[in-house]
């Protein structure tokens, strides 16, 4: 185990500790309904199903990108509905790389519960490894999550305008290249990146295997800086790039929820 993920085997190991408790967050953007169907055609024991669209966001307004932050009264009786207690050591996992169990790796950090980690190399790497997977869904549990909002850890969009073009800031676009530069745009409206933003794509943080990379020295050159505000198109795999930050020894960064996809949508 590390500060941010975990190993297959130790879970394969304590699958029946009572003070552990597994979100399955896969899921697809292109096609919303799959990662509910791979979750019921089979998951790890033990574990509740968390969709990105209906549990880790609330719904979409005019403004506030394509997955804001979800309810959090919600939110937290759902994880209380799976056991969760100020001891319990919760466990993402998806099969895209982080890309989702990450969002849910941050969301619990960001409501005050840092017992919490990413299975390394994900769902993949569990079957390939042969441990058991099952079509069984858990049974509610009695847990207490109450929340403790770090409201320190976010920014709008006004902040993002006031601190952009500060040199003590640094400011991540997590998204493809081609997307950051504009030459490709499949969902939102406009095309391009915020200006003053660097680029660092939030795949590059692991291998091709979905396992988190133990040496990482893209982030060395923002240890300087006094603010890191972290952004993609929607909130959502830019959680990615924290989860790599922090692994990396900076859990200072801030998350812009509304990210791209927030911004475009004062300019249209």
């Amino acid at each position: 185990m590390s500060d941010v993920t975990i190993a297959a085997n130790w879970l394969f190991q304590h699958l029946d500790d009572p003070d552990i408790a597994i979100a399955d967050c896969r899921f697809a953007l292109m096609q919303p309904e799959l990662g509910r169907q791979q979750y019921e055609s089979g998951h790890i024991p033990g574990a509740y199903y968390f969709d990105l669209n209906q549990d880790l966001s609330s719904p979409v307004q005019r403004h506030g990108g394509r997955h804001p932050l979800p309810d959090v009264d919600q939110f937290s009786a759902k994880l209380s509905a799976m056991g969760i207690t100020p001891s319990t050591l919760v466990i993402a996992y998806d099969d895209s790389r982080f890309g989702f169990a990450a969002r849910f790796w941050w969301l619990l950090r960001y409501l005050g519960h840092d017992r919490v980690v990413v299975l390394d190399g994900g769902f993949s790497n569990w079957k390939n490894s042969g441990y058991p997977s099952t079509t069984i869904e858990p049974a509610v549990k009695p847990g207490q999550f109450t929340p403790q909002i770090r409201t320190d850890w976010i920014v709008d969009i006004e902040a993002v305008k006031a601190k952009k073009d500060s040199p003590n800031v640094a400011l991540i676009d997590s998204r493809e290249p081609e997307r950051y530069r504009g030459e490709r745009e499949p969902i939102d409206p406009i095309a391009g990146h915020i200006p003053g933003a660097v680029n660092y794509p939030w795949q590059f943080a692991t291998d091709d295997r979905g396992f988190l990379k133990t040496s990482d020295d893209r982030w060395s050159a923002f240890e300087s800086k006094d603010e890191i505000l972290v952004y993609c198109g929607s909130g959502v795999t830019a959680c990615v790039n924290l989860l790599a930050l922090t692994a990396a020894g900076c859990d200072r960064a801030k998350l812009y929820p509304g990210s791209w996809s927030d911004w475009c949508s004062y300019q249209v």
